[in-house]
């Protein structure tokens, strides 16, 4: 039974594919068609490269996140500030304004 399903689905694509080199067939034979042909052509160029570089991106992502670990390790620690509790209890300077110079 399995072997006549694929019997048929060749059938089936077979008869497809024909069907569409027919129709690319009588696309080239139309006013235009071959242009349109053409420019259905450099898409599908367009497209493959543009899948390529989509692919390399996970690449690149990669190895910027290695760079930025490798960053951040070469980064100094910042020293630890002192706390607002130091300061709050030192004296202040008295703010007296000062008499004018005569």
């Amino acid at each position: 039974m399995a072997k006549v399903t694929k019997d048929k689905d060749k059938d089936v694509l077979t008869r497809l594919a024909d069907r569409g080199e027919e129709a690319l067939a009588r696309l080239a034979e139309l006013p235009g068609g071959t242009k349109a042909l053409k420019a259905m052509n450099d898409l599908r160029e367009r497209v493959d490269e543009l899948g390529k570089k989509v692919r390399g991106i996970d690449a690149l992502e990669a190895r910027i996140a290695k760079l930025e670990k490798e960053l951040a390790a070469l980064k100094p620690k910042p020293k630890p500030r002192r706390s607002p509790s130091r300061t709050a209890s030192r004296p202040k300077a008295s703010a007296a304004p000062k008499p004018p110079a005569a």
